[in-house]
């Protein structure tokens, strides 16, 4: 993509033209970059969006973003994407004003009828509504969780592992005791192991039912 070296310069009406003014915000530095930047005297480029990036958002990785951009400009109605010659272009509806001597492209005129697809370059629009059912389609599964955990009613509660767990003292002192016992010592250390053992075999349980495993092939 090539445009010729043409100073334009963005007016107060331009600002106020309705096309610009219904276009979303965000997709209002890109509308600016083809003003100023990516198109031709008459508002016109090949939509390549990796050309159109580069020119708009040099150094950065924004190809995905100036084709939501296009997408959202073009229902706006700031730009007319249409197809000739085997490729995709786009023509803005209104192009900045310049020197009447410098305003020509090589470009393709645009047709009368404006198209409302934005079907080559790549599958590029099929690609954008794809993400978007993707999107919803993944949001949609996050609520359905929500209401299904909130439709199952309260939970029964687990039993404390202390209710099972040995006792803490020997035979003699079954509530332990604060003088030293050798009993009572050998018996707290064999409650506490119980009770890490449990609490492990919990966490190991739950692990092993949120883990992912790949198909084995023998």
């Amino acid at each position: 993509m090539s445009t010729r070296s043409v100073q334009r310069r963005i007016s107060a009406e331009d600002m106020r033209w309705p096309g610009y003014l219904r276009a979303p915000h965000e997709s209002k530095p890109t509308a600016i970059g083809l003003w100023t930047t990516a198109t031709d005297p008459l508002g016109r480029c090949e939509l390549v969006p990796e050309l159109i990036a580069a020119a708009i958002y040099p150094g950065q990785a924004a190809t995905d973003l100036v084709i939501d951009h296009l997408l959202m400009l073009a229902d706006s109605g700031f730009l007319t994407i249409y197809e000739e010659q085997g490729s995709e272009w786009i023509a803005l509806r209104r192009p900045l004003r310049v020197d009447a001597r410098l305003a020509s492209s090589d470009a393709p005129e645009p047709p009368r009828e404006p198209s409302r697809t934005f079907a080559a370059v790549g599958g590029a629009g099929a690609r954008a509504r794809e993400r978007v059912q993707v999107e919803s389609a993944e949001r949609e599964s996050e609520w359905a969780r929500w209401r299904a955990e909130q439709e199952r009613g309260p939970r029964r509660p687990k039993r404390p592992l202390l209710l099972d767990a040995p006792p803490i003292g020997c035979p003699d002192h079954p509530h332990g005791r604060f003088e030293d016992c050798g009993p009572c010592g050998t018996a707290r250390r064999q409650h506490d192991k119980f009770i890490a053992q449990e609490r492990y075999t919990q966490q190991m349980t739950e692990y092993e039912q949120g883990a992912e495993w790949p198909d084995e092939t023998f």
